[in-house]
């Protein structure tokens, strides 16, 4: 049994997306450590929606405010440690998705997402999509990753091909294609478990 972290270049990539669509074809557990805002309809209970061989584990903070991580908790009043991420063990392969980008503090003491990723040295996934600046920010991603001796499986895209962007950061990072996830024209259970089809030889 393994366990996969995925992480974005930045927020608004298709992060929760690909982790349906990775959890589905793994038929894995999914665990997001921390969800700030939207608690109605948390990527805990999207994944749950969208998805029908997934476990979906509790976050270990739950957070009201749609902000960094750091942020909504000082405004819940909630005192977030490193120590009280625990990663879960699980009997099957176990996913976990990040927050936004690696640099996002976890808490106002200076805990990041990459030092989670870091001291769990587990094998990453990062999602990526084609916008002016995005090569950068995947670079930047994978070379952060790199530095922290994380193992780095390979980059995910979300969106039509750009050959041009996808072939220099090939180039620049040594770092494998892995899949590409075309863009929903409506995002539901039957897209999530038609492209989790198409993953499963690949993962």
């Amino acid at each position: 049994m393994k366990k996969i972290v995925i992480t974005g270049i930045g927020t608004d990539v298709g992060k929760t997306v690909v982790s349906a669509i990775v959890s589905e074809a793994l038929q894995a557990s999914y665990w997001k450590p921390v969800q700030a805002g939207d608690l109605d309809n948390s990527d805990s209970k999207k994944i749950d929606r969208y998805t029908e061989n997934v476990t979906v584990l509790p976050e270990a903070f739950l957070l009201s405010e749609p902000m960094s991580p750091h942020a909504a908790a000082e405004i819940d009043g909630v005192k977030i440690l490193k120590e009280d991420i625990v990663v879960p063990e699980v009997d099957n392969t176990l996913v976990i998705e990040g927050a936004g980008g690696l640099m996002v503090p976890v808490n106002s003491e200076g805990l990041i997402y990459a030092d989670l990723f870091e001291a769990w040295k587990l094998p990453t996934i990062v999602v990526s999509r084609h916008y002016l600046g995005s090569i950068n920010h995947t670079l930047l991603t994978l070379e952060v990753l790199k530095n922290r001796g994380v193992e780095v499986l390979g980059v995910i895209y979300v969106g039509d091909e750009n050959k041009a962007t996808e072939s220099i950061i090939q180039l620049n990072s040594k770092v494998p294609f892995i899949a590409r996830i075309p863009m929903a024209e409506r995002l539901d259970k039957e897209f999530i478990l038609k492209q989790a089809e198409r993953l499963k030889d690949i993962l």
